[in-house]
């Protein structure tokens, strides 16, 4: 009996020992943006989006020797593609030195500061002397070929349930451009976001379910928004999960944009690593193994010159190529379950549609589905031309000469790759839940040291200054707020909030009340959003002064969401949306003449009575005065009238 004989139930059903039995773990690794006002290695603003340019540039990548004198996997994988890059440049959010044309500036202090105080949040062990790094990439997001890196803490940890989650490292580093398209062989990019400090949080793989990957990263996110000093938004962290299973091997799902995707993807990563393992097996008892892997490839263009297969068709009518792979013994296992709804045939066609970009879907067929591409003559046909076998699959691919060769070499590689088991890739998140390939994983060689700047000190006394100015921990502010009576459903969004700071001096200085500094604080802009307004503009001054104008009894607590939705809505300061302070002789005058207003009304009951005084009353000193305090004084004025 066979060790892979467990089949993965649907994601609803798998349960934790179905995940210990297949051997589940995953770590990730956190990139987050640090709100600095300035680029990491240079002096342009921090935070300027804008898809405005002012001029392209175009760039071709190679790779380069490592100092051990070897190309990365990555790299060569990149440099095959062949592919045009595009930068498009606003001059007001990059300089020369984004371009490589320009040799650094030193580190951004501020940046720095952020990096070391989240590093000590995560308990690690602080690094004396900062060394910076090259880490190449040749996918173009950055134009130099490589990203400047340094690592500040180490061997950290958070704790989790019953249990320490290991923080492998904490690296700060600069952001890459944003990528705007990816057709065929020409990728372009945004500089905008280019060279913007962030911070790498990597964690050990002490994950035994996808839920506590998902939990973990939460976890992750809330300590550094404690700090108020990174930023939010879509695109400010980006989460990347290694995944593997028994007998498997790493492998990074990139870029995972929310965390609440994390499980579902998670799993699919766990379940195609499984079934790859399976499918090895089953190689294995078809007698093909690594060594006695075959396969063939040839043009075939002229074999189906006639056909009627559309997609063929229409690359033939382009003048463009068809090969055919003949891969012995793998009859049926195109067919190979992987992930939900997806079959081992995607891999191929994953790679490539990224390596020898044949973008146009489907870019391949193949003989384990006959009934759905080419006529059962052709298929005769090609099974001739390629001398195969009733055992052998046949995959055919279609394109430009060059690319459609290298399409044919993909074939073959990712197929014997099957006789291994799992390849170490880099794979992207897809919204089913499922991933696909988006590149070799990358190995140690694509690390060298920057020759451009020098190590650099990091001093006990900086690192006693910024520990002495850390924020509370989450766990520490949320057991104070319980204490405060601030509502449950507060505590969480409060302590990661970066008005926490402003929580403490209103309740603690000023005497506000802390379950309604809470409410205005977290629920206030949520429901300034939902009505459409930008609930951003909210700032530390806006809060500020209409808690004021509450502590001097200018403003009833009711009063001050309609105070911050006129500010929004009028675009005008606080001071200015004021109204007088609260006269307590005037509302008495006005309650006395109360009579006046009901001299020859007729009401249906006593309900209807009240409702209609305090419409009057609410009138002139709505947000003043506190409705229940309104309200009592109109029930004892109207018992008076009627006496």
């Amino acid at each position: 009996m066979s060790e892979y004989d467990f089949a993965f139930k649907p994601f609803e059903a798998m349960t934790p020992e179905d995940y210990a039995r297949v051997g589940f773990k995953s770590g990730l690794e956190i990139h987050q943006q640090l709100l600095t006002a300035k680029k990491l290695f240079c002096r342009c603003p921090a935070g300027r989006y804008s898809p405005k340019y002012d001029a392209e540039i175009l760039r071709h990548m190679r790779p380069t020797l490592s100092e051990l004198g070897e190309y990365d996997g990555t790299a060569l994988m990149e440099f095959k593609t062949k592919k045009e890059i595009i930068y498009r440049i606003n001059r007001d959010t990059v300089c020369t030195y984004e371009m490589d044309d320009t040799p650094p500036f030193m580190m951004d202090e501020e940046a720095l500061d952020i990096a070391l105080g989240t590093a000590m949040l995560y308990n690690c062990v602080m690094v004396d002397e900062l060394h910076i790094a090259r880490k190449q990439y040749l996918d173009g997001s950055i134009p130099t070929g490589f990203q400047r890196t340094t690592i500040v803490g180490v061997s950290g940890y958070v704790p989790y349930k019953s249990r320490k989650i290991r923080i492998v490292q904490l690296g700060l580093e600069e952001d890459a451009c944003r990528e705007v398209s990816d057709v065929g062989h020409r990728r372009t990019y945004l500089t905008d976001r280019l060279g913007m400090p962030l911070i790498e949080t990597v964690t050990g793989p002490d994950m035994k379910t996808p839920q506590e990957v998902a939990e973990v990263g939460q976890l992750l996110r809330r300590i550094v928004r404690s700090t108020g000093r990174v930023r939010t938004g879509m695109g400010a962290a980006r989460e990347d999960v290694n995944v593997s299973v028994a007998g498997g091997t790493r492998v990074e799902i990139k870029g995972v944009p929310r965390i609440p995707r994390i499980p579902l993807l998670t799993h699919n990563e766990a379940m195609r690593q499984w079934n790859l393992l399976r499918l090895r097996e089953e190689l294995g008892r078809r007698g093909i193994t690594t060594e006695s892997f075959g396969a063939e490839f040839a043009e075939i263009t002229k074999v189906l010159r006639r056909t009627a297969y559309l997609p063929i068709r229409s690359a033939l009518d382009a003048g463009l190529s068809v090969y055919g792979v003949r891969l012995c013994g793998f009859w049926g296992l195109l067919l190979w379950q992987t992930q939900t709804n997806t079959v081992f045939s995607q891999e191929i066609s994953d790679r490539v549609r990224v390596i020898a970009c044949l973008t146009t879907l489907p870019n391949i067929i193949h003989s384990d589905s006959p009934g759905e591409t080419l006529a059962s003559s052709e298929w005769l046909s090609v099974k001739k031309a390629l001398n195969a076998r009733d055992e052998d699959t046949l995959v055919l691919v279609w394109g430009p000469a060059e690319d459609v060769l290298t399409g044919a070499k993909e074939i073959v590689i990712r197929a014997k790759e099957a006789t291994i088991g799992v390849p170490s890739e880099t794979r992207q998140a897809l919204a089913d839940g499922t991933n696909g390939f988006e590149r070799i994983l990358p190995g140690p060689d694509r690390m060298y040291p920057d020759t451009d700047l020098p190590p650099k000190r990091v001093n006990a006394e900086r690192l006693e200054k910024i520990r002495a100015g850390l924020p509370p921990r989450i766990a520490d502010r949320e057991i104070r707020y319980k204490e405060l009576g601030v509502p449950t459903d507060l505590r969480s969004a409060l302590a990661v909030s970066p008005w926490a700071e402003l929580f403490e001096t209103l309740v603690g200085k000023e005497g506000i009340a802390a379950p309604l500094t809470a409410v205005v604080l977290v629920q206030y802009p949520k429901r300034l959003c939902k009505k459409g307004l930008a609930a951003d503009r909210l700032n530390e001054e806006v809060f500020r002064a209409a808690f004021m104008a509450l502590k001097e009894r200018r403003l009833s607590k009711d009063g001050i969401y309609t105070l911050l939705e006129h500010a929004l809505a009028d675009g005008k300061m606080v001071a200015e949306l004021l109204p007088p302070a609260f006269d307590k002789a005037a509302f008495d005058k006005r309650l006395a003449g109360i009579g006046a207003d009901l001299k020859g009304r007729r009401f249906a009951d006593t309900e209807s009575r009240w409702r209609f005084v305090m419409g009057l009353i609410m009138k002139d000193w709505r947000g003043r005065i506190e409705g229940p305090t309104a309200s009592a004084a109109v029930r004892q004025c109207l018992e008076r009238v009627k006496a």
